[in-house]
């Protein structure tokens, strides 16, 4: 599922192509939207703006209006010049918007749909949200309140998953943040203390941050200090390593589902206690 880093970074280069240009056409070609008359309800609206709130993306579109997204595990957004051979099949295309420069398009859904701003203000899948992990300005104390109120005996990284606890964190960056926190994910939350909790936080934010402007791409093992990984390759230090052994000790990565949603956990029972 894409995660927070993802979407904040397809809401800026959705933004770039969209905000402040002509909105030459709208287009629904999913089976589901086609009588819901998008075209005709955004026909003369410019985009005025475009953010993300976690795994969220909402296009603003004057006059009260904003398509809500959610990709959940096969979802994306792509924005092509004119003339570019697009990347998915047309038959996957969701939402089309066409610029003079641009066509936006939303594939394969599964959740978009056109709101007024009223009510993405008060509907509970984005008003229950907890702080977005990529916000400017992190609300710690919030966070933190969020997680002294959930159950006691969750394991932590199972409530890190929790998006009203913590907006855009996702498997991977739960994985690497309880890594980076030298936190067993596994512990429950009466056992945790703000400080460890803060610290898987504060582990992950630079790195989210830094794949926002790679465009979403992870990469994240840092043996010495800051540096990227040569050739572009996706570099974890534990997040689908099951079974290899840990780069900092050698120890076996462990990897097993976790919560309700049975997602997999990756640690090392070594270096996180």
């Amino acid at each position: 599922m894409p995660e927070g880093d993802t979407i904040h970074s397809a809401a800026r280069r959705v933004g770039a192509a969209l905000v402040g240009r002509e909105i030459l056409a709208i287009e629904t070609p999913q089976a589901r939207h086609r009588l819901d008359r998008w075209p005709q309800r955004l026909s003369g609206r410019a985009v005025r703006s475009v953010d993300a709130h976690g795994k969220h993306l909402l296009v603003r579109f004057e006059g009260d209006l904003t398509v809500h997204s959610h990709l959940r595990m096969g979802g994306s957004w792509r924005v092509y010049r004119h003339g570019e051979r697009w990347r998915r099949s047309p038959r996957r295309a969701w939402l089309i918007i066409r610029t003079p420069e641009h066509e936006v398009v939303q594939f394969d859904g599964p959740v978009l749909e056109l709101m007024t701003d009223g009510r993405t203000r008060f509907d509970q899948r984005l008003a229950a949200l907890g702080p977005d992990v990529l916000a400017p300005e992190l609300d710690e104390a919030d966070f933190l309140r969020r997680l002294h109120e959930d159950d006691s005996t969750r394991a932590v990284g199972d409530a890190l998953l929790d998006q009203r606890n913590l907006a855009g964190i996702g498997n991977i960056w739960k994985s690497e943040g309880c890594y980076l926190a030298k936190l067993d994910p596994w512990r429950p939350l009466a056992r945790v203390s703000d400080d460890e909790a803060l610290a898987v936080v504060r582990g992950v934010r630079p790195l989210m941050r830094e794949s926002v402007d790679r465009g979403g791409r992870v990469e994240t093992y840092r043996p010495t200090g800051p540096r990227r990984s040569s050739g572009g390759e996706r570099r974890t230090w534990v997040y689908g390593r099951g079974g290899l052994p840990c780069r900092a000790c050698g120890t076996e990565i462990r990897a097993r589902g976790q919560g309700d949603d049975n997602r997999t956990t990756y640690w090392c029972p070594s270096c996180q206690r």
